[in-house]
């Protein structure tokens, strides 16, 4: 698929032309650039500096107003602040040095290097911290191309410039600076810079609005399913009030009451067992998310681990719920599957003969429960549910034939919302691609935006 012809995108109904005439690059890469431009080693373009780390036992090196960019204030391509602060003491005492404003910063040590380089243009003077560097344009070579090729070039670069057996994904310096470019004339970059302003800030304000509809879409599903297991199905059903400011009015013939009144519990094993390759999947928080269970992330046990973790009424069926203890998700997952699983660390078991858990599950991933929670979390640092609490929460209970009802109705509800967040985070995913594309082809002169600018 030609991304920059399609017509699915910003300015997809205008062509973009070539240039007039090309020669070879000598680049693997990329094998022919316009005529007029040159390529070039990038430690001829730049000047290098790092960073680093004033001491932190000197709390006022830290009362400053100098920022000091570290990979954490990374999140979009213009820095205009950070999270921390140094004084010109710190500055002094320390590796890292003052970097002058429309500089290209980078991230050369990070985690986040296996898939991608954060790259910005400081808009005042800043500090960095070591895992940082800042390429700091000469005359030959303007900021804001200088920071497109990057983006343009992720994959490539990555692979280019990646330190072979670092602990920590790293970027190696000597790759970096040896790295060839294509360069046009300093005004032909301008052109460029500002083309690509213009174009990916219409993708991006087309993207924002495809994120704030997942969002929309989000919020509909929470407002739905507090509806649903509160009110039920029929609108017409005569009311009673719950007794509860939380929950509002109920239907008349409904319950409401404690979980451990309509629910049985069982607590994890409390035990982290030897891990294995070929084994029985043990769920850990990570697995439980709100809906069906998932089993093909979870690292395993051995049988005689997976009989031990199992024992006291501890073995996960079909038509339960596991439930995560962690506060910051405090969520369930419906188990409907019969492949064999145990659970591990923070997650509980709840199950009942009498009830659906399908239902319980949209009840204890909504607005009802969550709520519960921040409000066991005022004026605390807890970051785990204990089983005691979870017994506690109010929860509304319909007849169970109503209970499956309900939930097989919001099972068909929230499978046209998923059919319709994914077609969106298809579109999302297709501009992030053309946006990539688009840069790409203006920074190595594969289009001619130069008429593109008035």
């Amino acid at each position: 698929m030609n991304l920059l012809a399609s017509t699915d995108f910003p300015s997809s109904k205008r062509k973009w032309n070539p240039y007039p005439a090309y020669k070879a690059s000598g680049l693997k890469w990329l094998q022919k650039i316009p005529v007029s431009w040159d390529v070039k080693r990038l430690k001829f373009l730049v000047t290098f500096h790092g960073g680093g780390t004033p001491s932190k036992d000197n709390l006022f090196y830290w009362t400053g107003d100098i920022p000091w960019v570290s990979p954490k204030d990374m999140k979009s391509e213009f820095v205009t602040d950070s999270e921390d602060h140094i004084t010109e003491d710190a500055l002094a005492s320390s590796a890292t040095r003052l970097v002058q404003k429309e500089s290209v910063l980078i991230v050369v040590r990070s985690g986040i290097l296996k898939h991608s380089i954060p790259v910005a243009i400081n808009s005042r003077d800043v500090a960095l911290n070591q895992d940082m560097k800042a390429l700091v344009p000469a005359a030959a070579i303007k900021a804001g191309y200088l920071k497109y090729l990057i983006v343009g070039h992720q994959d490539a670069l990555l692979v280019e410039w990646r330190k072979a057996g670092a602990t920590v994904e790293s970027i190696e310096h000597d790759l970096l600076i040896n790295s060839y470019f294509p360069v046009p004339s300093t005004a032909e970059q301008g052109s460029i810079a500002k083309f690509l302003d213009r174009e990916t800030a219409k993708i991006d304000a087309l993207r924002a609005k495809k994120e704030r509809l997942i969002e929309l879409l989000e919020e509909k599903r929470a407002a739905l399913i507090t509806r649903v297991v509160t009110n039920g199905l029929d609108p017409n059903v005569r009311m009673k009030d719950s007794g509860v400011e939380w929950l509002g009015k109920i239907p008349a013939h409904w319950e409401v009451g404690q979980l451990r009144r309509f629910w049985s519990l069982a607590d994890c094993l409390h035990k982290t067992p030897e891990y294995v390759v070929d084994g029985i999947p043990i769920v850990s928080t990570t697995e439980v998310k709100p809906g069906r269970i998932r089993l093909d992330g979870p690292r395993k046990v051995s049988q005689a681990d997976y009989d031990h973790m199992t024992r006291a009424g501890r073995r996960p069926r079909r038509g339960d719920v596991i439930y995560s203890r962690n506060a910051s998700l405090g969520s369930g997952a419906y188990i409907d599957t019969d492949e064999p699983f145990c659970m591990g660390q923070d997650v509980c078991l709840i199950t009942s003969r009498d009830r659906d858990q399908l239902y319980l599950s949209y009840q204890l991933n909504s607005p009802i429960v969550l709520g519960q929670i921040e409000a066991l979390a005022v004026g605390s640092t807890f970051d785990r549910i204990n089983v005691a609490q979870i017994k506690e929460f109010g929860v509304a209970c319909p007849p169970r034939e109503e209970q499956r009802a309900i939930a097989d109705f919001l099972d068909r509800e929230n499978s046209k919302i998923d059919e319709l967040t994914a077609k969106v985070r298809e579109g999302i995913n297709k501009l992030k691609e053309y946006r990539t594309a688009l840069i790409s082809a203006a920074v190595t002169g594969k289009i001619d935006v130069r008429e593109q600018i008035s």
